[in-house]
């Protein structure tokens, strides 16, 4: 099996060609800032042409039998297990990802394709009885149309495919803008394996323009009836404001500032290292990272000494090594201001229980001791740094887990299960994961926040929801008494 190439081509309306820009997208590996690959930018021309021609191909492609769009969507699972090797390499080399991370990106996106691939037979009519004599009501499943769909850097494949698969699945057609960071994994990648798969020419297309050239356009178009985003929460709502305005219906996933307790009763060498791995896994750039640890004071002291312990022995450096845990963030413009935010919590006084430095890319893990109102534990740090946070009790603690704008993912760690269930309950959080930490994501389940973190879910048939709409339909079987 050659693999794939052509892969800094876009992907519009069946045809693989530059962007029609005079600008490059020069995509580098974080680790090692070599040139990956260089895209010729979409423009919005580019961007209209994709809409129409999934618009123009989504006609037929929601007629497809469910039989066909099953076997497709099969056989980019089939193609996903054949080219792992290839997959992988390239999410490390574009993403800076561990190996670790990189094979729980893959699989993540092997499975939300799985389970897609049984949504064509959920389009289905449902029969509901009519109050009128004589009427028979048919409620029908049919694909919402076009989907919009923007992919952050992060876990830019997976990200993209959890709407991607779905849309498909369902009947939709699909037109995907990664970010300008991660074009491959996150989007051409991600046409490689369904053009093979055999989807239709047009129903599927991947533009990669500058985000700062085209402004409102790629949600503003009047084709997509659905936008789907993943990334910050400030984009998340502008993207909210324009699809308000042009009444689009959105799925936004956005920023946490996600929470680990520790409480009195813990296991407290477990919880650490599920804290450390819930921090600084990716290098924490995931949104359910652990930003904050809220521990209990009676157990602070000993929880603060084993957890700086185990982080001075992560692994740092080479993703593409086995064992390395935190590799390079995205780039160097984003290490300067991870940098920089440490050093406006130590203006404020938080104490340096670890410090960590900058080698280019890579940040060497921090463990700070702040309070909730700490720069570093105020804002979604998007990088390896700890805060820990002395609780006074429960009750405190559940406070301080609350007292966040974003509402994202959160954990709590305690031997007993019914004051887990408890805590959990009385968080206003999307996710709250009992003795693991916050990051976790599966097909079956209903991922997603509240508060500033986003609107929708992602997962079961609920993913499905979101890209479907209902029509009802009625057939007057027997004529109708008017008073007339």
């Amino acid at each position: 099996m050659e693999k794939y190439t052509n892969l800094n081509l876009n992907y519009i309306n069946g045809e693989w060609k530059d962007g029609s820009g005079d600008k490059k997208i020069i995509d580098n590996n974080p680790y090692s800032g070599e040139e990956i690959a260089a895209f010729k930018v979409a423009t919005l021309e580019d961007i209209d042409e994709a809409y129409k021609g999934a618009e123009e191909k989504q006609k037929s492609w929601g007629n497809t039998n469910a039989y066909k769009r099953n076997e497709i969507m099969n056989k980019a699972v089939q193609i996903m297990k054949e080219r792992y090797d290839e997959i992988i390499d390239i999410i490390v080399r574009e993403t800076g990802s561990t190996v670790i991370k990189a094979h729980v990106e893959l699989d993540s996106c092997i499975g939300v394709t799985a389970r897609a691939a049984g949504y064509p037979f959920h389009m289905e009519t449902n029969i509901s009885p009519s109050i009128i004599p004589g009427k028979k009501n048919y409620i029908v499943k049919k694909p919402a149309g076009v989907i919009g769909v923007i992919s952050p850097f992060n876990f830019p494949m997976f990200l993209a495919m959890r709407t991607v698969a779905p849309a498909l699945a369902a009947g939709n057609g699909v037109v995907l803008k990664p970010s300008s960071s991660t074009p491959i994994a996150g989007g051409t990648l991600i046409a490689k394996i369904f053009e093979e798969a055999g989807i239709p020419k047009g129903v599927l297309s991947v533009v990669t323009p500058k985000s700062s050239e085209i402004g409102d356009g790629f949600y503003e178009h009047p084709v997509p009836s659905v936008i789907s985003f993943t990334g910050s929460t400030a984009v998340g709502q502008r993207i909210g404001e324009v699809a308000g305005r042009e009444v689009k219906k959105t799925m936004l996933e956005l920023g946490g500032n996600n929470a680990l307790v520790v409480l009195d009763d813990a296991d407290v060498d477990y919880a650490v290292k599920s804290a450390v791995f819930g921090r600084y896994f990716h290098s924490g750039q995931i949104c359910m990272s652990t930003n904050r640890i809220i521990v209990d004071q009676s157990i602070f002291d000993e929880f603060a000494e084993k957890f700086v312990e185990l982080t001075k022995n992560l692994k740092v450096g080479d993703p593409s090594k086995d064992d390395t845990l935190v590799g390079p963030v995205i780039d160097e413009k984003e290490a300067n201001r991870i940098l920089e935010w440490v050093e406006k919590a130590k203006k404020e006084g938080a104490e340096v229980l670890l410090e960590g430095k900058k080698e280019r890319t890579l940040v060497y893990p921090y463990v700070i001791k702040a309070t909730n109102e700490t720069w570093t534990a105020k804002k979604e740090m998007f990088g390896p740094v700890a805060n820990l946070i002395v609780a006074k009790d429960e009750e405190d603690a559940l406070k301080i887990a609350n007292d966040t704008e974003a509402g994202l993912s959160g954990a709590v760690h305690t031997k007993d299960k019914e004051r887990g269930f408890k805590f959990a309950k009385g968080w206003k959080t999307g996710m709250v994961h009992i003795n693991d930490q916050s990051v976790n994501d599966e097909p079956g389940i209903a991922f997603g926040g509240e508060k500033k973190s986003g609107i929708g879910r992602f997962g079961r048939e609920i993913t499905l929801d979101e890209v479907t709409t209902y029509m009802w339909i009625s057939d007057q079987e027997e004529p109708r008494e008017y008073p007339l």
